[in-house]
């Protein structure tokens, strides 16, 4: 029996300080509230047409480390929860089997998830390497490649996982399909090529630029936050985009499509961590405590974490330059205004550590 079903809150208090933060003027951050907004609307939307089938307590919707894709006018959808490796495929449909069936089909042989809201089937491109590939493993323990063995383990699914549940009035059919133990690893494979060229291109540890893209997304990269944060690293249109963009010469933002891409959200996000480096933190001295400002800035401005030291952006950073590293990171991982940054830091380093 299916214990626990995720429920999303979508009525959420917007930070102007979150996820790749930076200075903006205040028309800059009227624009980033109204944008914000509209995309909050639309996906309230989506969640009231989910609620109206599936009812209150079965919304769904993806997230950094979730993805979730609906089917058959949202009767059917796939859940894969990239941290805890559990692939829920579930259908209210009238004929179970056929539907879960093509869904465990499609989504093992997907070439990658497709955006946050889609009411089609997933799509196939059978020329490139499925997105689940190695991370998922057949009866035989076999991986995954063409349609014969992707179908062959539907059946075997169907035949022996097959589960069903009650949610108010609904009957639902469900499989669940392990990832392998190193799924989030065999993620992190496909993407350290583009890790090897960003951090060449930007002078920014290889290390640093995973460690960040697995605390922010656990390498999923069609990954959208409640604030719009896209992608692997979790870049924010109006803040660390634009930034980039006007470092550039480029007017305007990068737009969602553009951030989905993996290419371009590393290097998005690479290149916001060497301007958080080069201008925003510039000064600090030591270079394992300006990891941990960069770090703790990555995930709530460089602003709050100048002013864990001092009001006085020369004091602060003179007070950091007095501090051992230790000492630094105590100080943010104790005292930084915001609980989340705080965890972020201890989690980032977590991982540097254990590379």
């Amino acid at each position: 029996m299916k214990k626990n079903i995720k429920i999303i809150t979508l009525v959420s208090v917007i930070s102007l300080l979150t996820g790749c933060s930076s200075t903006n003027s205040k028309k800059d951050e009227d624009y980033y509230i109204k944008d914000t907004n509209a995309f909050n609307i639309l996906i309230s939307q989506y969640a009231n047409n989910i609620e109206q089938i599936w009812g209150p307590k079965e919304v769904l919707i993806a997230g950094p480390k979730d993805y979730v894709q609906y089917e058959d006018n949202l009767r059917t959808r796939v859940h894969i929860n990239f941290v805890s490796g559990i692939i829920t495929i579930e259908t209210m449909a009238e004929s179970p089997i056929e539907n879960l069936k093509e869904a465990i089909v499609s989504t093992l042989l997907m070439s990658e998830p497709v955006d946050i809201i889609r009411h089609d089937k997933i799509s196939q491109d059978l020329s490139q390497e499925p997105f689940l590939y190695n991370q998922v493993l057949d009866q035989a323990h076999q991986p995954i490649r063409w349609s014969g063995r992707a179908n062959s383990f539907a059946d075997y699914l169907l035949t022996n996982n097959i589960k069903t549940r009650s949610s108010g009035s609904h009957k639902i059919t469900y499989v669940e399909i392990k990832l392998v133990p190193n799924h989030i690893n065999q993620r992190a494979k496909k993407f350290l090529p583009i890790v090897a060229e960003a951090s060449n291109r930007y002078f920014i540890d290889e290390r640093l630029i995973l460690a960040i893209m697995e605390v922010e997304s656990a390498f999923n990269p069609y990954a959208v936050s409640r604030t719009d944060a896209l992608g692997l690293m979790q870049v924010q249109q109006h803040t660390a985009g634009r930034d980039i963009f006007k470092l550039r010469g480029k007017s305007g933002e990068p737009s969602r499509k553009f951030l989905l891409d993996p290419r371009n959200n590393v290097d998005m996000g690479t290149a916001y961590l060497s301007l958080l480096k080069t201008k925003y933190l510039a000064g600090i001295n030591n270079p394992i405590s300006l990891r941990y400002a960069m770090i703790t800035s990555y995930n709530g401005g460089a602003g709050s974490v100048l002013r864990t030291f001092s009001n006085d952006r020369n004091e602060a950073i003179n007070i950091i330059n007095s501090m051992t590293p230790k000492q630094v990171y105590r100080k943010l991982a104790t005292s930084h205004v915001s609980r989340e940054s705080r965890n972020y830091l201890i989690k980032v380093s977590r991982i540097l550590d254990n590379k």
